[in-house]
C-alpha cells in the first residue's frame, strides 16, 4: 500500500506578496528613493486585499527595504549597512536576553573578530589612523569620571580599529557588537580603579599597531578582552 503523501503546506499569502514585492524592488525602474505603486495599484496587480499588501509592506519596512510615511507612497529605502544592522539588533538583543549561552557565543565571536581586525590594522595603519587612535585614548583618559563618556570613547576606539580596514561592514559590525554587549562591557570597565587599566590596555594595543606587529597586536587585544571576561564572571557570580 502506497503511503499517503503529506499535504503541502499552503504558503502564507502575505509572505508570497512580500517575495513578489522584493522582486519588484530589484527591477532597475525602482532605484533608491523611487516611489512604489500605490496600495490600490498593488492590490490590483497582485489580486489581493489591502490588509495583505499592508502586512507585506510593513515587513519590508522592518527589513529596511522601504520607507513608509503616512499619506505618501512607500519609497525604496537608501541602502545602508547601518540601517541593516539596526533592524537586526532588536532580534539579537532578544536572543541575548533569552539565553546566557547566546551571550557566551557572542563574546567568543567578538574575540575572534576584534583580534582579526587589530591584526589587519597593524598591517594597514597610516599615520593619520594612529593619530586618531591616540586622540581617542587621550579623550577617554580625560573622561574617567564620566561613565557614559568613557564608554563612548571606548566604543569609538574599537570602531576606529575596524575602520582602518576600509571595509564599512567591519565598522558596522564592530559598532553593533559593542552595542549588543553594552551592559556586559559597562560592568567590566567601570569597576572602581579599572578605568586606568582599560586606558593602559588601549595604549598597549596602539603601540603594537604602530609597530606593525600583528602578533603583538592580537595578543594585546586578546588580553584586553579576556581580562574583561574574567571581571564579568567575577562581578556577576560572586
Amino acid at each position: 500500500m502506497t503511503a499517503a503523501k503529506p499535504k503541502t503546506r499552503k504558503k502564507n499569502l502575505s509572505h508570497d506578496i512580500r517575495e513578489r514585492l522584493i522582486a519588484l524592488l530589484e527591477d532597475d525602474a525602482y532605484g533608491p528613493g523611487s516611489a512604489l505603486p500605490s496600495e490600490r495599484e498593488l492590490m490590483a496587480q497582485f489580486g489581493v486585499g489591502r490588509p495583505v499588501v499592508r502586512e507585506a509592506m510593513q515587513h519590508l519596512q522592518v527589513m529596511g527595504l522601504v520607507e513608509i510615511r503616512h499619506g505618501e507612497r512607500a519609497k525604496v529605502a537608501e541602502p545602508s549597512i547601518g540601517k541593516m544592522v539596526e533592524h537586526f539588533s532588536g532580534t539579537m538583543r532578544h536572543l541575548l536576553a533569552s539565553s546566557s549561552a547566546n551571550l557566551e557565543h557572542l563574546k567568543v565571536a567578538r574575540f575572534a573578530f576584534e583580534k582579526s581586525m587589530v591584526q589587519e590594522a597593524a598591517r594597514m595603519r597610516t599615520s593619520s589612523d594612529l593619530d586618531r587612535m591616540r586622540r581617542i585614548i587621550e579623550a577617554q583618559a580625560g573622561a574617567m569620571a564620566d561613565k557614559e563618556s568613557f564608554l563612548s570613547h571606548d566604543r569609538e576606539f574599537h570602531r576606529a580599529i575596524a575602520a582602518i580596514s576600509g571595509n564599512p561592514i567591519y565598522t558596522a559590525l564592530a559598532e553593533a557588537m559593542f552595542g549588543w554587549l553594552a551592559d556586559f562591557h559597562a560592568d567590566t570597565v567601570i569597576l572602581p580603579g579599572r578605568e586606568q587599566l582599560t586606558i593602559d590596555e588601549h595604549l598597549e594595543i596602539l603601540d603594537a599597531v604602530e609597530a606593525k606587529s600583528e602578533k603583538r597586536a592580537a595578543k594585546a587585544m586578546h588580553d584586553h578582552l579576556t581580562r574583561a571576561n574574567v571581571l564579568y564572571h567575577r562581578t556577576h557570580l560572586n
